[in-house]
């Protein structure tokens, strides 16, 4: 269905806030989640405001303390493939080479792939559902083979992004800007719950706009990756995936960021692992103790309890290869 909107692109980043504030104003980027939503009309725009034409907004540079800061409207592609990224933070690398395809990746940004909207074909759909305004989560009796097993409350969908969950190990920070200055937000505080609210995916506020993404310095100690399981090996979303950061040292992990994908209306921190593998070597015992222990708070839906061993086998695998990393 052919949908009507006005289109601006304003020559500044106090511009692009202003022109936010008009009603049912919405921010494009790279526009491969946007443009697809307005076609499905899963909500309404009278006008896009472009950011495309803001350069402060792209690159990828070191910090004065030797973090790393990633401007919002950064590729997908130009991530997966930046040296500093492939050597200091892979899963990070990793988790944006497994973004959807080829042609995905060149077009669709970072900020575009923290703040995407969730892929459920009910709110996708023409259904009425909590998440829209209504009354109902039909995923909840319905076709949810896909849907999460942590976190759900009244909406029980899955966040779709490959990037955050290796963000949020890395301890990553969003710098955003709007109507009232700027401020930072940790990426462990940017997405919602369903059940804080279930019609918001993120804490951003009317007329704000993610303008990059910093990461801490990386320890020379840190190993990381992120491993996704999905249905094809291009284009699908998560049926379980995980990120791991773990600091290694004489053969014990000394600090852990275990975060979960595919399993909850937010990247999920796994922190009955983390908890199990901090101040241990990774033995087999240990590893499927931290196995078992990632599924213990998991309430699968009529059609998605396939997903429990399916994240223990995948979490076990992965952690072995850190021991044999160690």
């Amino acid at each position: 269905m052919t949908v009507h909107f006005s289109y601006v692109r304003p020559a500044s980043l106090q511009d692009a806030v202003s022109q936010l504030g008009s009603d049912n104003a919405l921010i494009h980027a790279g526009g491969t989640d946007l443009l697809g939503c307005l076609r499905d009309e899963v909500f309404p725009a009278e006008k896009l405001v472009s950011i495309s034409g803001l350069p402060e907004l792209r690159g990828i540079s070191k910090t004065t303390d030797n973090g790393l800061r990633i401007g919002a409207l950064t590729t997908i592609a130009e991530v997966a493939a930046h040296p500093l990224i492939r050597e200091s933070y892979a899963a990070l690398a990793q988790g944006a080479a497994a973004v959807a395809s080829p042609q995905l990746r060149n077009q669709g940004t970072l900020g575009g792939n923290l703040c995407q909207k969730p892929r459920c074909w009910y709110y996708r759909g023409e259904f009425h559902c909590l998440r829209k305004g209504g009354n109902y989560c039909y995923a909840v009796n319905g076709e949810n083979q896909y849907h999460c097993i942590l976190g759900g409350k009244n909406c029980f969908i899955v966040h779709p992004s490959d990037t955050a969950p290796a963000l949020l190990a890395f301890g990553a920070v969003l710098r955003i800007t709007g109507p009232r200055g700027s401020r930072s937000v940790t990426l462990a505080d940017f997405h919602v719950l369903p059940e804080r609210d279930v019609t918001r995916e993120t804490v951003l506020e009317a007329g704000e706009i993610v303008t990059e993404i910093l990461l801490p310095p990386a320890s020379a100690a840190m190993r990381s990756s992120y491993r996704k399981v999905r249905a094809r090996q291009a284009w699908d979303f998560a049926l379980a995936g995980v990120a791991l950061a773990l600091e290694l040292e004489g053969g014990r992990v000394r600090r852990s960021r275990v975060v979960l994908s595919g399993a909850a209306p937010i990247p999920w921190r796994a922190v009955e692992v983390e908890k199990i593998i901090t101040g241990s070597a990774l033995e087999s015992e240990v590893i499927h103790e931290a196995a078992v222990a990632a599924m213990t708070k998991a309430r699968p839906l009529g059609k998605n309890g396939y997903k429990i061993p399916l994240f223990q086998g995948m979490l076990a695998e992965e952690l072995e290869k850190m021991r044999q990393v160690s």
